[in-house]
């Protein structure tokens, strides 16, 4: 009788060391990740460097095929299964303003896995160019866009034209940053869809269901191996709108991404549904 009194007490303990170290295995595989990411960053780095002499557009898109080799790489050595899912077909032939949900660091891989064998141009906040090494490579390869700086989101709305006009697609975070609220998804921004109406360039919504149990925005120490689906949704077409229906064309799109997301079940959903 005695010594079952203290089981309960023993057994919290065992459940506790083992947690204890199953999150020091977690900081150590994600040290290993800080380690890829950044050893393979500073492989290609020269490569970088030569490609940015040759201009935003011939030099980019030979930076963004070695990006897709990064994330090719980055996502293998983590054990990071990446699965497509098509609920529309992928028109590689078409140019698109892509917009997708943003919840993990392992957004900007995955945007290099999800888009392939047609070029386009990422909206990226102008804050991450401090990061060393990291934020060269960032600068050669975005539409720089500070949010707080009414001139700089102008000036980059222009430059998002002039990439389109190119024949290139673009690809915008429409939340802008993480989203940190436990629902689908954070509010839009306008932008991605004034300037999909402007250009007359038809959406397409891109879903990471499983990024932000593979790293998510909490803690860098958070990475996980494991799947991570990337869903292709519907075209939106834009022929005949005008600005007055930028509103009802952001509405349409967050009610599609919003339902999809529910549908799936995504965890950082049913999170928020426990408390």
């Amino acid at each position: 009788m005695p010594s079952n009194s203290f089981t309960p007490v023993n057994r919290l303990s065992s459940q506790a060391i083992m947690q204890y170290f199953l999150r020091f295995i977690q900081i150590i595989y994600s040290l290993y990740a800080i380690i890829v990411f950044t050893g393979f960053l500073i492989l290609i780095f020269p490569l970088v460097i030569i490609a940015s002499f040759f201009g935003k557009i011939k030099g980019g898109n030979f930076i963004y095929k070695l990006c897709h080799t990064w994330a090719d790489f980055f996502l293998f050595m983590l054990g990071i299964r990446t699965q497509y899912i098509y609920e529309s077909t992928m028109d590689r032939s078409k140019q698109y303003v892509f917009v997708f949900n943003h919840i993990s660091y392992v957004d900007i891989p995955l945007l290099m896995k999800a888009i392939r064998k047609q070029h386009f141009r990422v909206l990226g906040k102008a804050e991450m160019t401090k990061i060393p090494i990291f934020g060269f490579l960032y600068k050669c390869t975005v539409v720089l866009v500070d949010r707080n700086n009414a001139h700089n989101r102008a000036k980059s709305v222009l430059q998002l034209k002039s990439v389109i006009k190119k024949g290139i697609s673009i690809v915008i975070s429409p939340e802008g940053t993480f989203n940190t609220t436990h629902r689908p998804l954070k509010e839009f921004y306008d932008g991605a869809f004034r300037i999909a109406i402007e250009t007359q360039t038809p959406i397409k919504p891109v879903l990471f269901l499983d990024a932000y149990d593979r790293n998510n925005y909490k803690s860098i120490f958070s990475f996980t191996p494991g799947k991570s689906r990337i869903v292709y949704l519907d075209d939106i077409p834009v022929e005949g709108l005008t600005i007055k229906d930028v509103k009802e064309l952001k509405d349409r799109v967050y009610k599609l991404m919003e339902e999809k997301l529910i549908g799936y079940k995504v965890s950082w959903i049913r999170k928020v549904d426990s408390v």
